[in-house]
């Protein structure tokens, strides 16, 4: 048999705006008004993105509940020669969210992948940070239980390049006082609604973040937190061990705490003095 001539389809990766619906490139407007399908995150915010710019190409959804059931109907129309763009929630598909396991089936499958770049949440919050941008590194959403996002934390602690998270309103609080206690006190810059219209940056230590920030907090957050400087910081139990030492010796539990992190750079004072309290309970 000879070779089939049947035209293959496509997929674009279409970058979207994070907040303001300007933040969109003319070549992903005009690929979304030109190909056969939109698989959409979220579609009711994509038709809002359609109605701001005049787009009426048909849509369906593909989220991470339904990715291989949608994936599959997806690779059938791109089977078909037809043209399928790919849109996330917000920002560039494939980063936290379900666009990875399509692009792989595509690629499998022999189809042609294109991105068109855009947004970022996580790069926006990285450049307004502050914080060095030479090396950094981009870890996602952490873990929703505590026990884990502390070993996640954990993970990185020692790592030099500023470290890049997203995180929702409703476990940040949480998040922050994990970064401070694990990490230590670091420079950092909490990005909150980034590119709309109540859109806020708060720059400083973590404990001076944390207690910047109101609650309930709402919308969407990027944490940048400064990288390790590569100082011998003492583990937890070494830490709570010197403040026991200096206590034996006849120091205020205070005094102790201070003298401990006065040398270990980057120890979180609070997080210390309540395992020292608790020490004693």
């Amino acid at each position: 048999m000879g070779r089939s001539n049947r035209r293959r389809g496509i997929l674009y990766l279409c970058a979207t705006p994070i907040g303001n619906l300007q933040d969109v490139t003319l070549r992903v407007l005009e690929t979304l008004r030109e190909v056969d399908l939109v698989a959409a995150e979220d579609t009711r915010r994509t038709r809002r993105l359609f109605a701001r710019h005049g787009i009426h190409s048909p849509m369906i959804s593909y989220r991470e509940e339904n990715r291989e059931k949608a994936g599959a109907k997806i690779m059938e129309r791109i089977e078909k020669g037809e043209s399928v763009a790919l849109v996330s929630d917000a920002g560039v598909p494939g980063i936290s969210d379900p666009g990875y396991h399509l692009v792989k089936m595509c690629l499998d499958h022999g189809v042609e992948v294109q991105a068109l770049p855009g947004p970022n949440a996580a790069l926006t919050a990285l450049v307004v940070s502050g914080l060095t941008t030479r090396r950094f590194a981009f870890e996602g959403f952490l873990p929703r239980k505590k026990g884990a996002r502390r070993k996640a934390l954990e993970d990185v602690a020692a790592d030099r390049r500023t470290l890049v998270f997203y995180e929702s309103p409703a476990r940040v609080t949480d998040t922050l006082a994990d970064i401070e206690e694990v990490l230590g006190d670091r420079s950092m810059a909490l990005a909150r609604e980034l590119t709309k219209r109540f859109e806020q940056v708060i720059r400083g230590r973590v404990s001076e973040v944390r207690e910047k920030l109101q609650v309930p907090v709402r919308g969407e957050l990027v944490l940048v937190v400064e990288g390790s400087s590569g100082e011998q910081v003492l583990s937890e139990r070494e830490a709570l061990e010197s403040v026991q030492r200096l206590r034996a010796r006849g120091l205020s539990l205070k005094d102790a705490v201070d003298r401990v992190v006065s040398d270990a750079p980057g120890l979180s004072r609070r997080g210390l003095y309540n395992q020292a309290v608790k020490s004693q309970e």
